[in-house]
């Protein structure tokens, strides 16, 4: 599967140089419907940007049953918990369409980001952008949920 980073939103403003440099980290993965991408407490080695298809994340509270959080698709991402350090992942993912996605390690994007200040930079205000989108939406499913639990 190719990959190409330019036309993600999670690269649009970055430079041709700094896309270049994540070039060198990206690896292209495919899931077949049903299948799990992350399992919520297993270990947080990379995050994952939607190219094709939709997934589901849900959360599973230690003395409940799961709850869908949200959906991702295409140009969305998920499975941040790799990029701040966190050990486990605290959600699941399981495709619930064809997905095709990039992902990207954790740890190498780090390295990264310590060599080439400048790079980091511009990476990392554009996963700001993503993941801050990404909790209002989240913020509001789980809103929904309690609502409704209330009723």
């Amino acid at each position: 599967m190719d990959f190409e980073a330019r036309p993600l939103p999670l690269f649009s403003n970055l430079r041709e140089e700094h896309i270049n440099l994540m070039r060198t980290l990206i690896e292209s993965v495919a899931y077949e419907p049903g299948e799990a991408v992350i399992q919520q407490g297993s270990l947080a080695n990379y995050f994952y940007i939607v190219r094709k298809g939709k997934a589901q994340i849900s959360f599973k509270p230690y003395d409940g049953n799961s709850i869908t959080i949200t959906y991702v698709e295409a140009g969305e991402l998920f499975g941040w918990s790799a990029v701040i350090r966190s050990k486990t992942y605290t959600s699941s993912v399981i495709a619930i369409e064809p997905l095709e996605a990039a992902r990207i390690n954790g740890n190498k994007l780090r390295k990264l980001i310590k060599k080439h200040p400048e790079a980091g930079r511009e990476i990392l205000n554009s996963l700001a952008d993503a993941i801050s989108t990404r909790w209002k939406d989240a913020r509001e499913q789980v809103r929904l949920i309690l609502e409704s639990g209330m009723r």
